[in-house]
């Protein structure tokens, strides 16, 4: 079983999976058998779903409300009638702190390592540690295993990954870390497939814009990370749902000296604001929805997009610059995917570094994976899927028969 969660909802799925290693070939992928998710968590309606690989709807009949305990529809969805032994739980953890560098089986000595990286988590990683402890109780026979959103940009060189702060903070572990690397990894691990059966070359170089409520651009040369916009905290780099990305440290003090309080309610307040309050949210005036903004005609909903835009371009052109040209730019997470008046303003004005979009197939429906660039475009322009769950899943497998 895999879970994804986050703030305010609750992914899950269930995988098979060959129980023997290949040494002729490499084993097959992790198949999906069931899906699930509960939406709302802390909000006034919650919102539950459960299909297995063919569509079936299985989330029941069950009365639902917002005192439900979403862990107990979890439970009781993957321990049902005729559903499978859970032999291993993966979850997505979001900021693993500096001591842990790959995926791994949970321990109370993991535990207490995601423990101490909270601070630099605040929005993903308590919700994350509750989860794992109360699924350990309710899975005491399966085998419960971390994986990590920062593992993917460990390849990043030292240049991309050094803050200018003296020494004492960096040997605390203070650094560009990245995120979204779950979804970079099965992206990159998507065109290798697509290159395989002969789709598309693969690129050398590329970039990926994983935008959803959280954001991010990463430079890829060979499949592995080199630089991303996001940094310590996955708040910063380009504008985002509730988080307002990069900023002049002079105007987290600003905003420090402006909060009322001590300082602790200080911190709290400040922290609140750039987690929960900045972002589109802040610039639109309007809930955290793209679709939402895309509709309004108000001024402030305007200038949203054209910034939110605009700094997807930028970093998607600094790449470019910094990797001396582009093979491929590739589009993933809830906007990037759905969103192709997001992708036709991103790259606006690209054209200079060979980006030749195809207005009909951007706008298009049709495959998960598709290209929405003109053939003869110098660089391709791909919508890939992220499958976080997927990966999860793979280096799970990977874990599992490793010790055997």
């Amino acid at each position: 079983m895999v879970i994804n969660s986050g703030s305010s909802s609750i992914k899950f799925s269930i995988f098979g999976a060959d129980s023997e290693a290949r040494i002729e070939s490499p084993p097959a992928s992790p198949r999906v058998l069931f899906s699930g998710e509960i939406s709302g968590i802390g909000g006034p309606k919650l919102e539950f779903d459960f299909r297995d690989a063919g569509g079936r709807d299985m989330s029941g009949s069950a009365k639902i409300d917002s005192r439900t305990d979403p862990i107990n529809l979890v439970e009781g969805a993957v321990c049902g009638p005729g559903m499978p032994l859970i032999d291993a739980v993966g979850y997505r953890v979001v900021h693993p702190g500096p001591h842990l560098n790959r995926h791994q089986q949970i321990t109370e000595e993991v535990l207490t390592e995601l423990q101490q990286a909270v601070a630099f988590a605040p929005l993903h990683d308590p919700e994350a540690i509750t989860l794992i402890r109360e699924m350990m109780k309710r899975f005491p026979g399966a085998r419960h295993y971390a994986c990590f959103d920062t593992v993917f940009h460990q390849t990043m060189p030292a240049e991309a990954s050094t803050y200018a702060i003296p020494v004492e903070y960096r040997q605390q572990g203070v650094r560009r870390y990245g995120f979204h690397g779950l979804s970079c990894e099965s992206v990159v691990d998507e065109l290798h497939s697509a290159s395989d059966q002969g789709k598309t070359e693969f690129p050398r170089r590329m970039v990926i814009a994983h935008l959803g409520s959280g954001c991010s651009v990463t430079a890829v040369v060979d499949g592995k990370s080199v630089d991303t916009t996001m940094g310590l905290t996955p708040t910063g780099g380009v504008v985002m749902g509730t988080r307002p990305g990069d900023l002049d440290p002079g105007l987290v003090l600003y905003l420090l000296r402006q909060a009322e309080g001590d300082r602790e309610a200080a911190l709290s307040s400040v922290e609140a604001l750039l987690n929960h309050k900045a972002g589109m949210v802040a610039l639109s005036g309007l809930p955290n929805d793209m679709r939402a903004v895309r509709k309004a005609t108000s001024a402030d909903a305007h200038l949203a997009l054209q910034v939110f835009t605009r700094g997807v371009r930028k970093a998607i052109g600094s790449f470019a610059w910094l990797l001396g040209g582009l093979d491929a730019v590739i589009f993933t997470g809830g906007i990037g995917e759905h969103d192709g008046k997001s992708r036709t303003e991103i790259l606006l004005g690209l054209e200079g570094y060979g980006v030749v979009l195809d207005a009909a197939a951007n706008e298009a429906s049709g495959e998960p994976l598709r290209r929405v660039s003109k053939e003869d475009s110098p660089v391709a322009v791909w919508v890939v899927p992220a499958q976080e769950d997927r990966m999860i899943a793979a280096h799970v497998r990977e874990m599992e028969l490793g010790q055997r």
